[in-house]
């Protein structure tokens, strides 16, 4: 039989379980925290007055008119900070000419005045991406089946202003152009909105997980077969990413964005280790998609999944997070 000196002797002095035994001392002694702070709501708008699930995002809906003034009241009692915007055409509205559809009266801009004069204190988030309108679906002009770069860049540069007279606070141009952002910095200057901040897309992947969104927006069917990696970055790199969002802070931007989420957690810490800006991950579409469909099968708890997944980019250092999610996560966390 071992002596109770021999027994002692065998154990740990460390023992890290104590810190986890009791629930408030885990509060008290997580690394990370999750907060209604850290969240941003897309929203799918409609030029309707109808809403329309979208099949591939359950429970998210393209929305307009009155239902979009009543779910972003909805957003504001739930004290999210900010939303983002993506307009959606059908094919048989989108235009050979894009150009025609970025006017000051399209619903779009239409619904950043009408938001903005019912939530002044919510953030309004929008980009100037031109998947959303082309009837190619990609995310630039396009001649002889090459996407233009400095064109592109001057339609949008146009297109932020339009969108900044409408009352948007931040422009978050997608579309991974060279030099975009200091062209979109350059015509808000020059138009006087030097107030309006830019959140770019500093590291976009060319990923397969924004089927669902493609769906949610219309671009999909346009889009077809192509893809868009010609101007998406390659999700083998890491490194490049560092390049990428070293030149949009060079050209202005006042913050980053990582995009897919979870499948990039190193590149959220690589960027903010090395630059120490705020910096924003993207929870997209197909990562939403993925939690909603194995939990409807019971293969998943949804809720703590999701939840899991969201202090992931915090643990990473994202500093705020943009999910399909953000409303519901804003209910969690309300219920304690």
């Amino acid at each position: 039989m071992l002596s109770v000196d021999k027994i002692h002797a065998s154990f740990p002095t460390t023992r890290l379980r104590r810190n986890r035994r009791y629930e408030w001392l885990r509060r008290l002694v997580a690394e990370s925290h999750l907060s209604v702070n850290d969240l941003i709501q897309p929203i799918f708008l409609c030029d309707d007055p109808r809403y329309t699930e979208i099949p591939s995002m359950p429970g998210i809906y393209r929305l307009g008119g009155q239902r979009l003034i009543d779910y972003v009241g909805e957003i504001d009692q739930l004290k999210i900070p900010a939303i983002a915007l993506f307009p959606y055409y059908p094919k048989e509205e989108r235009q050979e000419n894009v150009v025609s559809m970025l006017h000051r009266e399209n619903f779009l801009c239409r619904s950043i005045e009408n938001l903005k004069k019912h939530f002044p204190g919510i953030g309004l988030i929008t980009d100037v991406a031109l998947d959303c309108y082309t009837i190619h679906g990609q995310d630039g002009l396009v001649a002889d089946h090459e996407i233009l770069n400095d064109e592109t860049n001057a339609l949008i540069a146009q297109y932020a202003v339009t969108q900044a007279q409408a009352g948007a606070d931040m422009i978050a141009p997608s579309e991974m152009m060279d030099g975009r952002v200091g062209v979109i910095r350059h015509a808000l200057d020059r138009a006087g909105f030097e107030k309006v901040g830019i959140l770019s897309y500093a590291a976009k992947y060319a990923s397969h997980f924004y089927g669902p969104f493609r769906d949610a927006v219309g671009s999909k069917t346009c889009l077809g077969q192509a893809d868009k990696k010609t101007y998406q970055m390659d999700p083998a790199n890491a490194n490049e990413a560092l390049r990428e969002v070293a030149l949009d802070l060079q050209e202005g931007a006042d913050s980053v964005m990582v995009k897919p989420g979870l499948p990039y957690l190193d590149i959220v810490r690589m960027v903010k280790e090395a630059f120490k800006v705020p910096t924003f991950v993207y929870q997209v579409s197909g990562e939403y998609a993925m939690l909603k469909a194995a939990s409807e099968k019971g293969w998943l708890d949804y809720e703590g999944c999701m939840l899991e997944s969201l202090i992931a980019f915090k643990r990473a250092g994202a500093d705020g997070i943009l999910s399909y999610a953000s409303a519901h996560t804003a209910e969690i966390l309300k219920r304690g």
